[in-house]
């Protein structure tokens, strides 16, 4: 059937070899693209959301979501050394699986990635609030609250997002520099907290009830968490805009990872053990067990780290939903007008509607809703990366490749069933948002893009 028509991996090195993205970063301007990525959504933000309902066992949650992802890593490693192309889990499913499941996941992706940015936008306004009532500046409910709770909208997230939208616009040069100096910022930001909460841990907030919900509470909190773990994808995504992608990409992945493992984890472990996990479960966690503990000064200080640092999260993902609808309309599946690129080389009409969308999301959807609905996408779109690794590697076993993914056929089997454990934590009521989506992205597909393809 034509709907499953594949792409060959020559036809797919052929066209991103054609580099119409220009070439700007570096190892480590992809590793803090990935770091900006993964703490910002994760440690400034869902660790206190995580917490409260694993408890203290919340640094489990962490491990399992952090092994399935690690695994995930590798093979993300293999696959874009390989494939250095912008269209990620996308083009990886096109070559392996066909057009239509392809078109699936890079609506999957693209949509996840504007869910992503728009719940770390939510969280950063916690944390913009918390710092504006230290001057003595309160900003009205209103204009902070969803419409179901009664107010206006999240009117300061949704504004940031506008401000995102406009630096991504300028080009990848600007935003690449944007985005060091707010990372830089955060992370002295989660050192600051971590060096300070220490001296007020209290042992009894992590023994008297570890895992108040045990196995099936760390497994939901592993579902939760695993939100966190997704700056890594958003690397790949930015191959054809890698100098030397074959040695910079499985580079920046696998390092994005091991840090940020290591962080959460000592986050985690000074969070829970500075008050009751029943006092989580806050938007802005950080600042708030500081204030609990009496350093409202340092509250403060790192609630304006947060408001900087927590910018490069949404300016992340809105950058890789960019450039896998970009990927799908230079292959005819979305509209051309998509992947036209404007003065500063990067596709306008694409930007601008990706921040429009999430500027919308970000103001009338709640956090840990927002949250899920990502949770589901990516989940899935993980485990058809092991999968393609593993099929890749044997229909093209002289392919150059940068890294290699060890232990196959076995690591990447176990990554896909631990991904299948982590949709245990799935709300029925996110499955139903989910079909919808995916029912959406299936009528694109049949009305416009089965016609379009220039694999017709």
């Amino acid at each position: 059937m034509q709907i499953f028509r594949k792409k060959t991996l020559e036809k797919v090195l052929g066209e991103s070899g054609k580099k119409t993205l220009r070439p700007t970063l570096k190892t480590m301007d992809l590793i803090l693209l990935g770091i900006g990525s993964v703490i910002g959504s994760g440690i400034l933000v869902l660790t206190g959301e995580a917490a409260s309902k694993s408890g203290p066992s919340v640094i489990f949650s962490f491990l399992i979501a952090g092994l399935a992802c690690g695994l995930t890593a590798l093979c993300y490693a293999e696959l874009s050394s390989t494939i250095p192309s912008s269209g990620s889990v996308y083009t990886y499913s096109y070559i392996t699986l066909g057009e239509v499941v392809a078109h699936c996941m890079g609506w999957l992706l693209a949509g996840s990635y504007i869910i992503a940015g728009a719940a770390i936008a939510n969280g950063w306004s916690s944390y913009f609030k918390s710092l504006l009532e230290g001057f003595g500046i309160i900003i009205p409910k209103e204009y902070t609250t969803l419409p179901s709770e009664g107010g206006y909208g999240n009117v300061l997230a949704m504004t940031v997002v506008l401000l995102i939208t406009i630096v991504l616009f300028k080009g990848t040069k600007s935003s690449k520099f944007v985005n060091n100096f707010m990372v830089a910022i955060k992370i002295l930001v989660i050192l600051l907290f971590v060096l300070v909460g220490i001296f007020y841990i209290a042992p009894t907030n992590w023994t008297d009830n570890f895992a108040p919900q045990g196995i099936s509470g760390v497994m939901i909190g592993a579902t939760t968490v695993f939100f966190a773990y997704l700056g890594f994808d958003t690397i790949s995504t930015s191959a054809e805009e890698t100098i030397n992608p074959q040695k910079a990409l499985p580079q920046a992945i696998i390092i994005t990872l091991f840090l940020c493992t290591v962080f959460y984890i000592i986050v985690c472990l000074v969070i829970t053990g500075m008050v009751p996990f029943t006092q989580l479960g806050k938007g802005d966690a950080l600042a708030y067990v500081l204030g609990k503990v009496g350093q409202g000064k340092l509250a403060g200080v790192v609630s304006l780290g947060a408001v900087i640092g927590l910018l490069s999260g949404p300016l992340g993902t809105m950058f890789a939903a960019v450039r896998v609808l970009y990927t799908m309309s230079r292959d005819g599946l979305l509209p051309r007008q998509l992947s036209i690129l404007n003065r500063s080389g990067i596709p306008g009409s694409t930007t601008i509607g990706v921040g429009l969308l999430m500027t919308i999301l970000t103001g009338f959807l709640p956090l840990g809703q927002l949250a899920d609905l990502a949770n589901v996408s990516y989940i899935i779109a993980f485990a058809l990366v092991s999968y393609s690794t593993f099929i890749i590697r044997r229909d093209y076993p002289n392919a150059k490749r940068g890294f290699t993914m060890p232990g196959m056929p076995y690591l990447p089997m176990i990554s896909i069933l631990l991904f299948i454990v982590l949709l245990y934590g799935i709300q029925f009521s996110t499955w139903i948002i989910f079909g919808c989506w995916i029912l959406v992205g299936l009528a694109i597909y049949f009305i416009y893009s089965v016609n379009h393809s220039k694999e017709k």
